[in-house]
């Protein structure tokens, strides 16, 4: 593979997009920095084909980064490949207002073809070439010129792995048919609505300090002036105002600008600088949320109760059974916040009753919930068997408790012999 020196000239940049253009796939992957601003940083970015990888200098003075980012974001014919991109993504959304498609994540990937729940760069490369990169320039400061040969070789290696690494999990995910799967998956990856920021929904994000409309109105109010403050000066939100002395504010608003200096996590200028002032004004003008702005009573699902609750973690326990049985990260297969959906009597708009989510799990949890399933030891190993097939193939029937009240089986059958098992 042919590794460019660091490019730092727009003409440079436009020759090797229009190459990289005609290509099937290539890979990317961003250097930033973020610590001390709202808006990341970038500092520099990899790409990579089959044939050619190049690091490009976004600080370059004069560089004009549009033949990229249209690579990126407007090129439907090459597909996108990052690791763990969701960051990565964020950045070129903020460049462009876009999102890079079409796109694939080789994190996620993974997740179908393996139990790894999220697997970093270095075991994915150790684990596909079989060999160990060096993280020493990990924690580098990118932002720093000139950027070191040591660097820009760490740099440029995440895409030259992975260009290698791609092509043969996407032989595995055709193997074992899978990359439908990931469609999905790929998909949300790519919304744009992700990366968005509204304002007027951050304090969705922060832990309610109550359900009382007034306090709500205040916490909205005030969330969305703080991002406001955070975006204007681009510095963290958290430089601003951390979520829990936000909501200690929403929650006991001072009556006038003096009483900020007691608040704690707060400076004691802020009882008569200008941004003390703001925040007064923004609690002047807060208003209690409407009926249809209140937050749902419960978080996602109905309570539960202790019977319920049981039944949620049966199915648990035969999501750990299944993402063992075919190899697949139980996150992938299912959400704990569905699987206590089900146990609650939810049966609609829930992804693991849809598609192929539901022939490798959803049909086996629908029946355990339903009291067709129980769990079954065979030669040492907890599977999943049919009540009436145990039933059926034994004199001596296995032992089975049915808990009436919670709808599922929940003991064990000893020795059943194999045929039973869910996966059959």
């Amino acid at each position: 593979m042919k590794i460019h020196p660091l490019i730092t000239t727009s003409d440079a940049l436009a020759e090797l997009c229009e190459r990289l253009a005609k290509a099937n796939f290539v890979t990317v992957d961003t250097e930033f920095m973020r610590e001390n601003t709202y808006f990341p940083e970038l500092c520099l970015v990899q790409i990579a084909d089959e044939n050619e990888a190049a690091a490009i200098d976004p600080m370059a003075p004069g560089i004009d980064l549009t033949p990229l980012l249209d690579l990126l974001v407007d090129n439907e014919d090459v597909l996108k490949v990052f690791h763990a991109g969701g960051q990565d993504v964020e950045i070129i959304y903020n460049l462009t207002g876009k999102t890079p498609h079409p796109i694939f994540d080789t994190q996620i990937a993974m997740m179908a073809i393996s139990q790894s729940e999220q697997i970093g760069y270095s075991n994915l490369v150790e684990s596909w070439l079989g060999f160990s990169i060096d993280k020493g320039a990990r924690f580098t400061d990118w932002a720093r010129r000139p950027l070191t040969e040591r660097q820009i070789e760490y740099a440029i290696g995440d895409v030259t792995h992975l260009s290698k690494i791609f092509p043969k999990m996407l032989r595995r995910l055709i193997k074992t048919g899978r990359g439908e799967w990931l469609d999905i998956e790929m998909e949300k990856l790519a919304d744009p609505e992700n990366y968005r920021s509204d304002p007027d929904t951050v304090w969705q994000k922060i832990r309610a300090p109550s359900r009382n409309p007034a306090v709500l109105g205040r916490l909205k109010a005030l969330a969305a002036w703080r991002e406001a403050e955070a975006m204007d000066k681009n510095i963290p939100r958290g430089r601003i105002m951390r979520d829990e002395t936000l909501a200690d504010i929403a929650s006991h608003p001072p009556r006038e600008q003096a009483e900020l200096a007691k608040v704690r996590g707060l400076s004691s200028g802020w009882k008569d600088n200008d941004i003390g002032r703001r925040l007064m004004h923004c609690l002047a003008d807060a208003k209690p949320l409407t009926e249809a702005e209140m937050p749902p009573r419960t978080p996602r699902g109905a309570p539960l109760g202790k019977e319920g609750a049981l039944v949620a973690d049966l199915l648990k326990l035969l999501l750990k059974i299944r993402s063992r049985e075919i190899d697949i990260a139980a996150r992938l297969l299912a959400r704990s916040d569905d699987l206590e959906l089900l146990a609650a009597g939810q049966r609609k708009n829930l992804p693991i009753l849809e598609g192929w989510r539901f022939e490798q799990f959803g049909r086996d949890a629908l029946e355990l919930v339903e009291g067709k399933l129980a769990f079954a030891v065979v030669k040492g190993k907890l599977k999943m068997a049919h009540i009436d097939k145990i039933a059926g193939d034994r004199e001596d029937p296995a032992i089975v408790v049915d808990d009436a009240d919670a709808g599922a089986p929940v003991a064990v059958a000893e020795d059943t012999p194999e045929e039973t098992t869910a996966q059959d």
